[in-house]
């Protein structure tokens, strides 16, 4: 019987050994682990890497730039120097004022003991209130309060008792470049609009010189203003007259007329000759002026000189030489 124990025991561990292994798999098993599977997706369409379409956008931005480069430098040789300067001075910073912030309007105790509409608060008194007036910085060229007259004073006329004679001077050489430019266009329109004179803006030069603004009305081979040897000035010159001095009448400058005549002699039993005919002619110029409405004083200098400034000093007999000067003088040589 010992015998026997002895040979089950042996046996009966035997038994209980593979009993136990499923307990020790049992905490794996428990855990709910799975075997990790790892699922690689490879699309091969063709293109990878830098052969995708990355490039393409970066040529896009390259041809943007340049578009823009190329349009910089066709708005720079395209604009002139006073346009550039328009366009630099747009994007200028400017500042609301060059006065120190503690004293303008209202900035001081209750409302700065100022009213916030006090113009007197700021550098330049505005038009209507004292609101502040965006200026450009005087170190970018903005106006200078010690010399500037300020907006408010932009439209009144300078008090000529307190100019330079250099500032008298400037100031009526700027009102007769204005004037000269009206004037010209003025005479070139009305002629082109006169049916009865359109034949003879041809005949009408003008010019500028030292004196002044020069109007030369021209004979021509085949029409004159005055018959030969006479003064007596046909209707149609006397309407291109009329024309000139419609121009002139609102005008403050004064007026030289100067006749010429071509080196043609013509006999007279009187003794008149080139010299009595071309100042007798610039008389009868000024006649018809003063009564197209040019007052007798703005006249300065009525003279005749012949054939001695011929326009054809190659031909001193052409048609051409036959001339009237009339010269609206500069306001600083009246």
């Amino acid at each position: 019987m010992a015998d026997e124990k002895d040979a089950a025991a042996p046996a009966a561990a035997d038994a209980a050994a593979p009993a136990e292994a499923p307990a020790a798999d049992a905490p794996a098993a428990e855990a709910g682990l799975a075997p990790v599977i790892v699922i690689k997706k490879v699309i091969d369409d063709g293109h990878g890497g830098a052969h995708g379409g990355a490039w393409k956008i970066a040529l896009a931005d390259m041809m943007t730039a340049m578009m823009a480069f190329f349009l910089l430098m066709w708005l720079l040789g395209a604009s002139n120097a006073d346009q550039r300067k328009s366009i630099a001075d747009y994007f200028k910073p400017s500042s609301h004022s060059l006065m120190p912030f503690g004293q303008l309007a209202g900035s001081n105790g209750v409302l700065g003991g100022r009213s916030i509409i006090d113009p007197d608060a700021f550098p330049y008194a505005a038009r209507q209130t004292g609101l502040l007036e965006r200026l450009t910085p005087r170190s970018e060229g903005g106006p200078n309060p010690d010399t500037d007259p300020g907006p408010e004073n932009e439209n009144e006329a300078p008090d000529p008792d307190k100019l330079t004679p250099e500032q008298k001077k400037k100031i009526a050489a700027e009102a007769d470049e204005a004037n000269f430019q009206k004037l010209e266009k003025e005479i070139k329109q009305k002629l082109g609009e006169n049916k009865r004179l359109e034949n003879l803006k041809d005949q009408v030069a003008i010019s500028r010189d030292k004196q002044g603004l020069r109007i030369e009305i021209i004979d021509k081979a085949d029409f004159a203003m005055f018959p030969s040897g006479t003064n007596s000035m046909q209707g149609r010159a006397q309407a291109l007259i009329g024309e000139v001095a419609a121009s002139l009448a609102s005008m403050p400058n004064k007026i030289a007329i100067r006749g010429h005549t071509d080196s043609v002699p013509f006999q007279n039993p009187d003794g008149r000759n080139n010299w009595s005919l071309s100042a007798e002619r610039a008389e009868a110029t000024r006649q018809i002026l003063e009564k197209k409405g040019i007052p007798e004083s703005r006249f300065t200098r009525i003279e005749g000189v012949a054939d001695t400034d011929p326009a054809n000093a190659k031909d001193p007999r052409d048609p051409r030489n036959r001339r009237m000067s009339i010269t609206v003088l500069n306001q600083d040589t009246n």
